[in-house]
């Protein structure tokens, strides 16, 4: 069985304390982990389901789900049988084929389930089975992903997501179909699919719901609860559905998915589908799931300053991944790695170019924390590990972003748009997406595809210069040399001349590891910069913390505290007044009840770089809460009033600070 609990250090480099997503990063790291859950190297697909027939009925109050399912598929090769995978808490009744003729089945391991017919499976001649089953789906066990609910029933929402594996399915997000799902609820309940067909049919203290996606996809996911009314704002199609707790941030939010979509239909074109509707998920899942025309997203992470990124990359998916998905798992990088750069290609629109920047060095740290094999290899990987992710979200990213350098934003959009329209529901290569690329842009890009995708690792540049003086008071030409330590490396860097009056940008070609250049300035240069504007994934010794930061993180989540310690001591000898590091410190120590080297770690937070910000605010209320547990409140009070100083709310500290002005900080009943 899949374990996930790692993930959570790992997307929250940034985040005040372990477990807080801020950000799109939830998503962006969470999904991947269950888009070949359950996998280690993906197998060679045996069977090309094309379509289902769903007939499902939930019985919230009881946990159940009790399903009839007429699954079409085409074996790959002549197969003695046909595996499957299904909920491990499902109880399979009976299999049969178009004659209702039973079928012998069993369970096989991992949750997957084999059927044999009486006669062998021959390749290439379309089969049609019906699966009967129910179960009661309650908590995590028999799921995909050990520790979190991917598919559960009950009270308030119900939720059957494509990754909980409640139909029999294979290949999965590699695998398109076509599907008609119909579910039935008690009376009063809202049910969201992709493709609905009208209201509900009433049928006494029941409603049935019909859903119907005929264009090959993913539309596996069925969200059932008690919903409010729908709001949309002023958008006609876009439909926001929260439990009464978020009624407040409905509109508001509704307004930020009509922004998104707006703006993601005039950069990539018309999705499949122009409805869209944001649903709340319960907070005890995943942060974010996607389907056709679904944008899931949990509860607290609904209406907070920057909840807009995971709505973004949330909304991203109805074209990265619902049009175009990955043939392979080597592939993965284009859909994860797109649907996070249009995740920063929104905050840019929104926000301006300081906000993207400062979003790639922290998406670079992931890049770089585990690229030890290509890119172009990641299907060799765990897809819910840490290095998977990292490869395929936060370096696909970065390939994206390098590449919009390398061709230009026009080329760059005619790529996507390529993509999609070539590609539509359908998967995609690396090769193909190659050779679009090139077509599109009209550029030659084997050197970059070979070193970003079929490399490892990043440039790490130096810069010698001279400057001399023209005669005739013409002004200054500096002539330098770019180094670097990658011999393959190959594409444009820009490099900007400071100067004592106007700043001169210059594009340069970097090859190999010595690159000359000549610039001429009217001012005397005080200094060169190598891509100052960060377009090039390159190593940096800010960076070297950050990723010595986000590895720690991820072994404190495992429970190595002697190798998260090791890994923070790292960055900070890498930057010995990281505030970032520090924090990190003392937030392990605090875990570890070693209060006063956790106070000691707070301190140098505070007094280190202040990089992020937030690490004051929450420094200040950690050592409040230090303070409360050993018994010195009115110390733990002017902490926490000095946190409200701060101004800062990022996570809710305005909130918490004040909370534990009012109350005494304890610690929670499991940690007693």
């Amino acid at each position: 069985m899949t374990r996930l609990r790692i993930d959570a250090a790992f997307c929250g480099l940034l985040a005040p304390h372990i477990g807080f997503f801020g950000t799109a990063m939830a998503a962006a790291c969470l999904l991947p982990a269950l888009q070949s859950a359950g996998q280690n190297v993906a197998p060679k697909p045996t069977l090309n389901i094309t379509a289902y027939n769903i007939n499902a009925e939930i019985k919230p109050g009881d946990h159940m789900l009790d399903a009839t399912t007429q699954v079409t598929f085409t074996p790959q090769a002549d197969l003695p049988s046909a595996i499957f995978d299904l909920h491990g808490a499902l109880l399979v009744d009976k299999v049969t084929d178009t004659k209702g003729a039973t079928l012998n089945g069993e369970r096989g391991p991992g949750a997957t389930l084999v059927v044999t017919p009486s006669a062998m499976l021959a390749k290439g001649q379309p089969v049609t089975w019906t699966f009967h089953y129910s179960g009661k789906l309650e908590t995590d066990a028999g799921g995909p992903v050990e520790g979190l609910k991917l598919a559960y029933v009950g009270e308030p929402i119900s939720y059957l997501l494509y990754a909980g594996r409640w139909f029999p399915m294979t290949g999965y997000l590699t695998d398109r179909f076509t599907a008609e799902i119909h579910v039935k609820a008690p009376a009063g309940y809202r049910v969201i699919g992709s493709g609905s067909t009208g209201k509900p049919k009433e049928t006494g203290s029941e409603q049935e719901w019909d859903f119907k996606w005929d264009k090959p996809g993913f539309p596996g996911t069925i969200i059932v609860g008690k919903f409010d009314a729908p709001v949309s704002g002023s958008a006609t199609n876009i439909h926001v559905y929260v439990t009464p707790a978020h009624k407040a941030q409905a509109a508001d939010y509704a307004g930020t998915a009509l922004r998104e979509f707006a703006y993601y239909t005039s950069t990539f074109g018309i999705p499949e589908s122009t409805q869209l509707n944001v649903v709340e998920l319960p907070d005890d899942t995943v942060p974010a799931f996607w389907a056709p025309e679904i944008a899931a997203i949990a509860g607290s992470h609904i209406g907070g300053k920057n909840d807009f990124r995971l709505l973004a990359n949330t909304i991203a998916h109805q074209w990265w991944g619902c049009e175009v998905s990955p043939a392979t798992l080597n592939d993965a990088w284009i859909i994860n790695g797109m649907s996070r750069y249009a995740e920063l290609m929104y905050l840019e629109d929104d926000e301006g170019k300081t906000a993207l920047e400062a979003a790639v060095h922290d998406v670079s740290a992931g890049a770089l924390a585990y690229d030890t094999i290509p890119l172009s290899s990641t299907g060799t990987l765990a897809a819910y590990s840490p290095q998977f992710q990292s490869m395929t979200l936060e370096k696909g990213a970065l390939v994206f972003h390098m590449l919009r350098w390398e061709v230009g934003d026009d080329s760059f959009e005619k790529i996507l748009r390529a993509v999609l329209s070539q590609f539509k529901d359908k998967g995609v290569r690396t090769g193909e997406f190659e050779r679009t690329a090139e077509e599109q842009s009209q550029q030659q890009l084997m050197p970059f595809f070979s070193e970003w995708l079929d490399g490892t690792g990043a440039p790490e540049f130096t810069d010698k210069y001279a400057v001399y003086r023209l005669g005739n008071n013409k002004g200054f030409r500096t002539i330098g040399e770019v180094q670097g330590d990658m011999d393959l490396f190959n594409m444009p860097v820009d490099l900007r001349v400071e100067t004592e009056g106007k700043t001169v940008d210059r594009r340069i070609d970097v090859v190999g590891t010595d690159s000359q250049y000549v610039i001429d300035t009217f001012g005397r240069p005080r200094r060169v910069l190598i891509d100052p504007d960060s377009w090039v994934l390159k190593n940096t010794p800010d960076l070297e913390v950050r990723v010595a930061i986000l590895r720690g993180q991820q072994l404190a989540a495992q429970g190595d505290t002697g190798g998260a310690l090791a890994e923070y001591q790292k960055a900070l000898k890498a930057n010995p007044q990281s505030s970032l590091a520090s924090y990190r410190i003392g937030e392990l120590l605090f875990t570890m009840r070693n209060y006063q080297a956790a106070v000691n770690a707070y301190r140098d937070a505070l007094n280190g770089d202040d990089d992020p910000r937030w690490t004051e605010v929450w420094s200040h209320i950690a050592v409040g809460k230090i303070f409360d547990l050993t018994g010195q409140r009115e110390r733990a009070i002017q902490e926490y009033r000095q946190a409200l100083q701060t101004n800062d709310n990022t996570a809710g500290a305005m909130n918490e600070a004040r909370h534990w002005i009012q109350t005494p900080y304890k610690r929670p009943d499991a940690e007693q």
